[in-house]
């Protein structure tokens, strides 16, 4: 992969992950690079989804791949964060 492609990976991985993050509800207690991380985890496996479906190569904006990406990073998300609170709720304390 050439550094463009990294660099690229890396900027979509922040946008779907931030994405992800205002789909759940409730404040999510990972940091930053958790959430890059499943936002470029998310876009990958987003993209084979969308390919698999054949809805990868649309004309225009692939809104399809954009929603199972975002739908994919905010499970990411949401695991991530409950994993790293114990699994705790917000209504169980």
């Amino acid at each position: 992969m050439e550094i463009s492609g990294i660099i690229s990976a890396i900027v979509i991985g922040i946008i779907i992950g931030v994405l992800g993050r205002l789909v759940v509800p409730g404040r999510q207690k990972i940091g930053i690079l958790w959430t890059i991380v499943v936002g470029i985890l998310a876009a990958l496996a987003g993209a084979a989804i969308a390919k698999a479906f054949g809805v990868k190569d649309t004309n225009g904006i692939d809104w399809i791949e954009w929603l199972i990406q975002i739908a994919l990073a905010a499970v990411g998300v949401a695991a991530l964060a409950s994993i790293k609170t114990g699994g705790r709720g917000r209504g169980r304390r």
